[in-house]
């Protein structure tokens, strides 16, 4: 019988926090701390219960929170890693700022710190082809 793939996460990681800043004619600027969880199979992002963040118009918090989710998942899912995602994700911090502040910012720093919980369990694979962040 063929081994089967590691399931990510392999354990809980709490407090896993990525920044994502970029000072340009398009600037960026996303923080967030997640846990992930180890689940049955699958991937499930929640907020968790509370979370408050100082950003106006509020209203723009869920997309930039789906946005982080959708990151996360994306690179989760990247063929190289080999894993099978069984996790539930849950937002416990996010920052959001004025002027730099949108989807995409969000999105990036997601992926990133999907990879940094990878690279914190030895299951990201080897730099090269994934795209990595430019600030």
């Amino acid at each position: 019988m063929t081994s089967a793939s590691p399931r990510f996460p392999p354990y809980p990681l709490r407090g896993v926090r990525v920044l994502h800043q970029k000072q340009n004619c398009a600037p960026h600027f996303a923080e967030i701390a997640v846990d992930f969880e180890p689940a049955a199979e699958g991937f499930a992002f929640e907020v968790a219960h509370g979370l408050t963040v100082e950003y106006e118009p509020a209203e723009d918090l869920p997309r930039f929170f789906a946005a982080a989710a959708a990151g996360i998942e994306e690179q989760l899912s990247l063929p190289e890693h080999g894993v099978v995602t069984a996790t539930r994700v849950v937002l416990r911090h996010a920052r959001a700022d004025a002027s730099g502040s949108h989807e995409l910012a969000f999105r990036i720093a997601g992926y990133l710190v999907a990879r940094k919980a990878l690279e914190s369990t030895g299951m990201a694979a080897t730099p090269g082809g994934a795209p990595r962040d430019g600030g």
